[in-house]
């Protein structure tokens, strides 16, 4: 079994990469909105609706299926029949890949003029076809990494495909593509094209070099082709459901803020500034979360198949604590900064508007995204994509009745709605299935209090210092690096992240689990202790 130090040591690595990458990426769709402009960001949202479902046909729930199968291929043979379950992962990719890529090369045209209602949009679908194929394979290597516990490879891949990407973008950009609306999202795309294949040779090259690990080939029969059906299928057939009501709300949206009194180009830019420019802000953050979140499916998988349930709830307790401390620190800066946000990354009201008002919703956001890898590790991918079924339903009658009467407000409230249906019913789930009670108290009030005395403190010690009204990107930076600081303090004044916690961490590195968890980890998150301890 996975020590806990070596997941930490992995989840660490990703974090880092991960969150390098984010910072890349929110930096670079920043320059490229001010390129740009709004409206060539809306007509990407517009498209990315259509692409997302290609995305979901291409992959077919075979990144999950790769991570369960080798993780408990692994746990049970010691990796003996890794290739064999590879070889069959890969054989579903290029299938499902190459199925997504001819369907939407030839739907391209009518999609474009009669779904998107915007020519435009046509030969920007026929360069994304070509990136299907690659994506499902890579989806394959990916999971294979993640439970393998080879994160750094991941992270080589991702830091590739981020620097194709945008060199190859910046050029087109500013050399070669026209300087139309079209003309910029067709060179948009094509970066993003070139980057996909990039990364897959890399990822080809490195499970060449990572394949000699398992030389000793099992000849038993496992019905590994049958068995990576069985588990990528029913999540494929719930995200073709859910991505094609996705695809429906995106296509909503701006008919619905025209029939609110908008004019086409002014919705596509209001929806731009709210997809594409206000969230990738409010999501940010998130990307110090992902990587763990993504390392749990196989660290609770293979809990899961040793039957430790008592492991499960301490990894519960765990997770949701340090979820809800940075979620609520990251909502607090969102809330009070948001007009500073958006005039040093944007110079644009309306999207630090959209900031302040998505701001409390990002404790339920990541504590969801955070849910639904535990359920995915613990088997439950099924109803996780039932709940996000029922999700994308309700999105998209949401958007449909209250976008034409309220306008882009009225796409906020779906957003409300679905985000706190959503992760009300996977938290329940995982509630129930693992045992864990939560300490309402420690997971969400004290950080909350504490969060709202940083942001009060650094707001009174920057007014007594403020020598100019107009923020700027200094300023800004010292502003949350003091809330920051005083957060950390306050959770620790309080308790919310105390001298138990930090010997929890101390553990970890120096992997010395067991005596400190005995003595002062379970009381934490139970308000009773487990009748049974050991291994069913």
């Amino acid at each position: 079994m996975q020590t806990k130090k070596q997941y930490m040591m992995n989840a660490l690595l990703l974090t880092a990469v991960a969150f390098l990458m984010r910072t890349v990426s929110v930096g670079f769709n920043i320059y490229i909105s001010g390129l740009v402009g709004a409206e060539t960001m809306g007509l990407l949202s517009l498209i990315s609706g259509v692409y997302g479902f290609a995305t979901t046909l291409a992959t077919s729930g075979i990144h999950l299926a790769t991570v369960r199968i080798i993780s408990e291929r692994l746990q049970k043979t010691g990796g003996s029949e890794c290739k064999r379950c590879l070889t069959a992962c890969l054989c579903y990719a290029a299938f499902f890949g190459t199925l997504a890529t001819l369907l939407l090369a030839a739907l391209a045209r009518p999609i474009g003029l009669f779904v998107l209602k915007d020519p435009r949009t046509v030969r920007a679908l026929l360069l994304l076809s070509a990136t299907l194929l690659p994506i499902a394979l890579s989806s394959v290597l990916n999971g294979y990494f993640t439970a393998v516990r080879r994160a750094f490879k991941n992270a080589i891949s991702q830091v590739m495909e981020q620097f194709v990407k945008i060199a190859l973008t910046t050029y087109l950009l500013i050399v070669i593509a026209p300087k139309t609306v079209e003309g910029s999202v067709i060179a948009v795309l094509m970066g993003g094209a070139v980057a996909e294949s990039a990364s897959l040779c890399l990822n080809l090259l490195l499970y060449l070099f990572d394949k000699r690990h398992f030389k000793n080939v099992s000849q038993r029969k496992y019905g590994t082709p049958l068995r990576v059906v069985s588990v990528a299928m029913p999540v494929a057939i719930s995200a073709y459901i859910r991505s094609g009501l996705l695809t429906l709300e995106h296509v909503l949206i701006p008919i619905g803020l025209k029939s609110y009194g908008i004019d086409y180009a002014a919705a596509l830019s209001s929806y731009g500034a709210l997809h594409s420019m206000a969230l990738p802000v409010v999501l940010y953050p998130a990307a110090l979360l992902s990587s763990f979140a993504a390392l749990l499916i196989p660290e609770i998988t293979e809990q899961e198949s040793a039957g430790n349930r008592r492991e499960i709830r301490y990894i519960a307790g765990r997770v949701y604590q340090m979820t809800l401390l940075f979620a609520v620190g990251a909502s607090a800066i969102m809330l009070f900064l948001s007009g500073e946000l958006g005039q040093v990354l944007y110079e644009n009201k309306e999207v630090s508007y959209f900031i302040k008002w998505l701001a409390p919703l990002v404790p339920i956001m990541y504590m969801d995204t955070a849910t639904d890898a535990m359920l995915k590790g613990l088997g439950q991918q099924v109803y996780s994509m039932n709940v996000n079924i029922i999700d994308a339903l309700i999105s998209v009658l949401s958007v449909w009745i209250l976008v034409p009467r309220m306008g882009i407000m009225g796409y906020l409230v779906t957003i409300y709605i679905t985000e706190i249906l959503n992760a009300t019913c996977s938290v329940c789930r995982l509630l129930k299935i693992s045992g864990y009670v939560p300490s309402p108290t420690k997971l969400l009030l004290r950080p909350i209090i504490s969060a709202i005395g940083a942001t009060c403190i650094s707001n009174l010690l920057l007014i007594v210092g403020k020598q100019s009204d107009a923020p700027c990107p200094l300023s800004l930076t010292m502003h949350i690096l003091l809330v920051c600081v005083f957060y950390m303090t306050l959770l620790a004044t309080t308790n919310a992240f105390g001298q138990a916690e930090w010997r929890w961490l101390h553990s970890l590195f120096l992997n010395q689990e067991s005596a400190s968890r005995k003595s002062c980890t379970h009381h934490l998150f139970f308000k009773k202790k487990p009748k049974t301890t050991s291994k069913q």
